[in-house]
């Protein structure tokens, strides 16, 4: 089979995990009581990030092949996702957040693998990352997406049985990582120091002072990453309370509507070859920042009725606004850093990104929520506006910091 192909399954598959649950297990929780609790459980995928990733780097960099590590993890995620089905199904739900967590935990550094796992497939063919990478990633959103309809059309979305679609299509992509292109881990590891065993050098990436601006403006962007994951789907059926809009598709089919977010990815991945090339990191990363923006804003503005077609522009701007940051950031990292530290420095990304950002983004927003809401009823525009007003200032900053030529891409 040709290895693009082989590659883009793996993609659908890595994105079908997540997108079984991601955006509408928000809703799930508020159906149970939960609702206050909601960013806990979508911070908690931050805080496994800030060591896992790097952990997992480390090891398949000294230890165990990527693409072997990759299936282990996927086989232990999907087995701890069922449990966690199970302690919904049965009323346990005072277990639901240690047992979530550890499903999370081995799941959240499958992402930095996987595409350790695509770039050295893609390098022992002698292919051109930043042109045939993007294209293999457009399949991890169609499979994001595919979950995330099959979970809404069967009436999953207020159920634990979305975790169950999680676990299958998880044990699944363990088997087929049987038939993924081997990687190669870094021998004699007693000859090297301290730090290079434990594959630490990744972090000397800070003393480069473009790098380690890069590094905390990720961090910094990274706060918007789970914010609309988290409450775009409680924010769309709260207004089933509001007559007007009860009956409207919007409502209730939240998930097909915020997956109108996922195929703009799928889109937006196949423009990022061409800006890469044209425009540079910073510019790139820039639109990815104001995109943000548009992106909150216009929640703010819109309703599932009247006002729904800011809904759909803003589910079309998250393409660019994910897109031009999470795939070109990766392809960035991947081409700036050393062969021998490629899988952890990957994982110091998703540190960054998915990891400090994301939790101190998740918690944030919930304060905010819980600030905003008063005898159930939540102001969102208000916050809304208020994450808007945060990508902003963090879009104005990087344009005034970060330094680089506009020839400065990723294979320089």
């Amino acid at each position: 089979m040709n290895i693009k192909v082989r590659l883009s399954l793996l993609n659908f598959l890595e994105f079908a995990v997540w997108g079984a649950y991601l955006t509408s297990m928000g809703t799930y929780l508020f159906n149970i009581g939960m609702g206050n609790h909601i960013g806990w459980f979508y911070a908690v995928q931050g805080i496994v990030s800030i060591f896992m990733p790097a952990m997992m780097g480390i090891v398949a960099d000294r230890w165990i092949p990527a693409q072997r590590l990759l299936g282990y993890c996927h086989l232990v995620a999907a087995l701890f996702m069922i449990a966690t089905a199970y302690c919904g199904m049965s009323g346990y739900h005072a277990y639901l957040f240690p047992i979530y967590t550890i499903s999370v935990a081995f799941y959240m550094p499958t992402l930095a693998l996987s595409n350790s796992v695509a770039y050295n497939a893609l390098s022992l063919a002698n292919m051109d990352t930043i042109k045939d990478f993007p294209p293999i990633r457009v399949f991890g959103t169609i499979g994001f997406i595919f979950t995330m309809w099959a979970v809404d059309l069967l009436g999953f979305q207020s159920s634990p049985n979305q975790f169950l679609v999680s676990a299958f299509m998880g044990i699944i992509l363990f088997l087929y990582t049987y038939t993924i292109p081997a990687c190669p881990i870094s021998k004699g590891i007693n000859r090297k120091s301290f730090v290079d065993a434990l594959g630490l050098r990744a972090f000397a990436l800070f003393k480069q002072k473009r790098m380690a601006i890069f590094f905390i403006f990720s961090m910094l962007l990274g706060v918007s990453l789970q914010i609309t994951n988290g409450f775009a789907n409680p924010f769309i059926t709260s207004f089933a309370s509001i007559p007007e809009y009860a009956d409207t598709f919007g409502v209730k089919h939240a998930n097909i509507l915020i997956s109108l977010s996922q195929m703009s990815e799928a889109l937006c991945i196949l423009l990022i070859p061409f800006f890469m090339k044209r425009y540079g990191i910073k510019n790139v990363m820039l639109i990815a920042m104001f995109a943000w923006v548009f992106r909150f804003g216009l929640f703010g503005l819109g309703n599932p009725g009247s006002g729904v077609w800011m809904f759909v522009i803003s589910m079309l701007v998250y393409g660019v606004a994910f897109d031009f940051f999470n795939v070109s950031g990766s392809l960035f990292v991947d081409g700036n850093t050393d062969r021998s530290i490629r899988s952890s420095a990957q994982g110091l990304f998703m540190l960054m990104t998915n990891g400090i950002g994301a939790t101190c983004g998740t918690l944030t927003a919930q304060a905010i929520v819980n600030h905003y809401t008063t005898d159930s009823q939540t102001d969102w525009q208000t916050c809304w506006y208020i994450f808007a007003a945060y990508a902003f200032v963090v879009g104005v900053l990087f344009a005034l910091i970060f330094r680089t030529n506009r020839k400065d891409v990723v294979n320089e």
